[in-house]
């Protein structure tokens, strides 16, 4: 093959290599030495190290970030972000599609979901407490009229009808319900003040628990429509009492 010049093949000085060979170097920082000549990354390079410490090109930016005021803002920045890429795919320019990633609505859309959760699991407790109620209200009506079948037969023997019975006890059971409505809202009212001021105490987030006239005006009537509710079969019983039966109860 002839006689063949290594140095050449493989670009390296001889004199730069004795010297190297000179240093008196172990195996190891010899191999490490080596590795490094043949590396062919940009370490040590002027575009290297400007990489390393953070340097970017305004005119080459591979990502932005955009830091909104408030949650109205970050939604008009997003709408904008979502009709340019829109615009851009319809163009057939997919390269220009912008891929962004809304923490801010992830982390809320996290806590939103633990939130519905939570509150699903109120509702269903509540739900419980509403059966049960219904049912200890029928109870004591039914309970009410057991008691007052003499004076239901007073009534029916003066002339009144099975309507106007059941009417005197669905005012009453409509008081009940009003009344058990507005105790509870105005107890809710009032333990919001000591909770307010213990929020305070303990958070500085500005939260403040409220409870919004609607809802308390939908409590009133929901407690309202249960009693009603319960009240359905005495009611019946009452207006179906026979009033010479009703006479001989002692």
């Amino acid at each position: 093959m002839g006689n063949l010049d290594f140095s050449k093949l493989l670009k390296i000085d001889t004199s730069a290599f004795a010297d190297m060979l000179s240093m008196n170097l172990d195996e190891d920082d010899l191999n490490a030495l080596m590795m490094s000549m043949m590396n062919n990354s940009d370490t040590g390079t002027y575009s290297g190290n400007l990489r390393s410490f953070g340097y970017a090109n305004l005119s080459e930016p591979t990502q932005i970030a955009i830091y909104a005021k408030n949650f109205e803002s970050k939604e008009k920045v997003k709408d904008r972000l979502d009709a340019y890429n829109d615009r851009m795919r319809d163009a057939g320019e997919d390269k220009k599609v912008v891929s962004y990633n809304d923490l801010a609505g992830a982390l809320m859309s996290s806590v939103t979901d633990i939130i519905n959760a939570i509150s699903y699991v109120l509702i269903a407790f509540v739900s419980i407490s509403l059966v049960v109620s219904s049912i200890m209200i029928g109870v004591i009506t039914y309970i009410s009229v057991l008691e007052r079948r003499k004076e239901i037969g007073i009534l029916r023997a003066i002339g009144a009808s099975k309507n106007n019975i059941a009417q005197v006890f669905n005012a009453e059971t409509f008081i009940i319900g009003a009344l058990a409505g507005l105790f509870g809202i105005g107890i809710t009212e009032l333990l919001l003040i000591p909770t307010n001021m213990i929020i305070r105490h303990f958070t500085d987030a500005g939260i403040h628990a409220a409870l919004p006239p609607l809802a308390a005006v939908l409590l009133v009537l929901l407690s309202i429509g249960l009693t009603l509710l319960g009240g359905i079969i005495p009611f019946r019983k009452a207006a179906k009492s026979d009033p010479v039966t009703a006479l001989r109860v002692d």
